[in-house]
């Protein structure tokens, strides 16, 4: 694991400068290959489904990709995970490494999930104590699960006793008070969590504001364990800078990653920083098309296809093609939908 002192000088080496090698950051069987900062694709519920993990590992490759959470059925002891989540796990996709990300509540549930989810070949766990809209059951899930810290110890160790992989946790900095998170520190360097993945916000902030990554940054201070920063990042400049000022471990790359794959590829300096309008223009062309046939094999029906396309593109918030993505959402037909994507330029 990762020291405070190694942390601080990862700092000084620039956005993706490769951070000195040790015994110490080799042993995790961390989702990543050691030096350099990974780029990981964020989970986002209802868009980074198989096909859209399977086109970003086509394009650009992360590091490593994250399931939507899986939820887990605390009132089904026989099966914790559907049948449809549980043919989706794998210990990688596309040679990269898979982390599956499970959402829930209850220790016993969770550690037989995890179980389960091992059993259909998972080799990387990830527990969501992030998401603000986790309640989909009785009991606290996701980021709610904060209300409860007391709650919390019990979980960590009996998910870290049964996870034979890389256990990770992706979380808010607090509930409602972005301190809570250094409150929690001590809980996962000693059960012996891998890396945490940091959203900055509050749960009850929900996706308001900005993410504070001056908590990440101060986070990274105070930890041995890796940080990856997630939140905001929307620009390859503001990718290198995120990493050169919090010293965070990686990125994960959610919303700016699903409204430009090529946000990868910019951040490792193998595409322009700030496309021209052209060459963005057809960027999107090509993705939302390519999205279009992947997504005709994976949902049933013209309108699931749109839905899912207009979900992505309610990430988009470059000003150039604000109006051209408002005629593609007000598109009832895939002909008219396609229609107006040749016209985007």
């Amino acid at each position: 694991m990762r020291t405070p002192a190694a942390n601080a000088d990862n700092a000084e080496l620039g956005a993706m400068g490769a951070p000195a090698a040790s015994p110490a950051t080799a042993a995790p069987p961390l989702p990543w290959q050691p030096g350099h900062p990974p780029l990981m694709l964020a989970p986002m519920q209802g868009l980074t489904n198989q096909a859209m993990r399977r086109l970003f590992i086509d394009w650009v490759r992360p590091d490593s990709v994250f399931t939507e959470f899986m939820r887990v059925n605390a009132a089904a002891p026989v099966r914790r995970l559907s049948a449809a989540d549980l043919r989706g796990i794998a210990s990688h996709e596309g040679g990269v490494p898979l982390v599956v990300q499970l959402i829930g509540h209850g220790c016993e549930p969770l550690v037989s999930a995890a179980r389960s989810a091992q059993a259909a070949g998972a080799v990387h766990i990830n527990l969501n104590l992030g998401c603000p809209y986790g309640r989909m059951t009785s009991g606290l899930t996701g980021g709610g699960m904060l209300q409860r810290p007391e709650l919390l110890e019990e979980l960590i160790f009996a998910l870290r006793a049964v996870v034979t992989g890389s256990f990770s946790v992706k979380l808010r900095a607090g509930y409602d008070d972005p301190e809570q998170i250094f409150d929690l520190l001590p809980l996962f360097e000693t059960a012996g969590v891998d890396f945490l993945v940091l959203h900055p916000r509050t749960v009850v902030q929900e996706y308001q504001g900005l993410a504070d990554h001056a908590v990440t940054r101060r986070v990274v201070r105070q930890t041995r364990l890796p940080v990856i920063a997630n939140g905001d990042i929307r620009t390859a400049a503001g990718g290198a800078r995120l990493l050169s000022e919090s010293g965070a471990a990686g990125l994960m790359l959610g919303r700016g990653a699903i409204a430009d794959p090529l946000l990868f590829e910019r951040l490792r300096g193998r595409a322009p920083a700030e496309p021209a309008r052209p060459e963005r223009a057809a960027a999107v062309r090509r993705y939302l098309n390519e999205l279009l046939a992947r997504y005709g094999e994976l949902f049933c029906g013209e309108t699931q296809v749109l839905s899912k396309v207009k979900g992505v593109l309610a990430t988009f918030d470059d000003a150039d093609f604000e109006h051209a993505v408002r005629q593609l959402k007000k598109a009832r037909t895939m002909p008219a939908f396609c229609a107006r994507l040749t016209e985007l330029e």
